[in-house]
C-alpha cells in the first residue's frame, strides 16, 4: 500500500493513532464511498467544529491517508488510494459474521451491495468476483487479477456495451476483504471500472446518503447470467 501503509512498526503505530481519533475516523468512513468532499461536510460528519476538523484533516494528510484536490479556492478531500479503503474495510471485520439485520434496516442493504471506494462490494461483489473466477473469466496475473477475453465476452452478451467492457481488458484488479461476507470482491482499477459500467448500464443504483446500493430487477437478471444470484437472506 504504497509508503504510507507499510510494515514499519513506526509507520503502523503513526496510523493506529491515526485512526483511534473517533473524528479522523469518521472522516474517513465518510470518504470510503469514493467521493471527495469539502473540509466543512466532513467537520459535519465528524461532529466537530471548523478549526477542529482542519486539524484532523491536517494530520490524516501528513500522515499519507487522505488526498486533496485544489479546485479554485475550494478544497475537496478523498482517500488517498483504494489501498486506504481497503485497510478500513479490513478494520472493520467483525470477530464473527454478522447477524443480519431486519429486512427494514439500512445494515441490510449494505450487507447486499454498496460500494468499497468505488468498487463493488457486500453479497452482490463477493458473489460476482466468485462467478467470474470459478468460470475463469478473472485470472490471476503477475500485477493482479486480469479480465479475460471470455469474460469480456459474458458482460457483452449479459447486455454490457462492448466500448466499456473492451476499455476493461487493460486493466488490473485485486482481491479486497469484504468486512461483511469475509471473502473477497473485485478491487483495483478493474473492480473501479467494472463498478461504473455497471451503474452506467443501470445493474445497480446508487442510494441516496448512502453507499449502499439498489441491484435493479433487470440487473439481477443479467447479473444471474454471469452466475450470480442474491436467493434468499443468508
Amino acid at each position: 500500500m504504497n509508503d504510507a501503509i507499510s510494515p514499519s512498526r513506526y509507520q503502523l503505530a503513526e496510523i493506529g493513532a491515526l485512526l483511534a481519533e473517533p473524528a479522523r475516523a469518521a472522516m474517513l468512513l465518510t470518504l470510503i464511498d469514493g467521493t471527495a468532499r469539502p473540509a466543512g461536510e466532513l467537520a459535519r460528519a465528524a461532529g466537530v467544529g471548523a478549526a477542529t476538523g482542519s486539524a484532523h484533516l491536517k494530520r490524516l494528510l501528513e500522515g499519507g491517508l487522505l488526498a486533496v484536490h485544489e479546485q479554485g479556492r475550494h478544497r475537496y478531500y478523498r482517500l488517498a488510494n483504494d489501498d486506504v479503503a481497503a485497510l478500513l474495510e479490513a478494520l472493520a471485520l467483525p470477530r464473527t459474521r454478522p447477524t443480519l439485520p431486519t429486512p427494514a434496516g439500512g445494515d441490510r442493504a449494505l450487507r447486499i451491495a454498496r460500494t468499497c471506494y468505488s468498487h463493488l462490494a457486500g453479497r452482490l461483489g463477493v458473489g460476482l468476483c466468485d462467478a467470474m473466477l470459478a468460470r475463469g473469466f478473472l485470472l490471476a496475473a503477475s500485477d493482479g487479477l486480469r479480465l479475460q477475453r471470455t469474460g469480456a465476452d459474458a458482460l457483452i452478451d449479459a447486455g454490457l456495451a462492448e466500448a466499456p467492457v473492451h476499455a476493461l481488458l487493460p486493466l488490473s484488479g485485486r482481491g479486497c476483504l469484504d468486512w461483511t461476507e469475509r471473502r473477497l470482491h473485485l478491487g483495483g482499477p478493474l473492480g473501479v471500472s467494472l463498478a461504473h459500467a455497471l451503474l452506467e448500464a443501470g445493474w445497480l443504483r446508487r442510494r441516496t446518503g448512502s453507499r449502499a446500493l439498489q441491484p435493479s430487477d433487470d440487473g439481477l437478471r443479467r447479473f444471474a447470467q454471469l452466475g450470480v444470484r442474491l436467493d434468499g437472506d443468508g
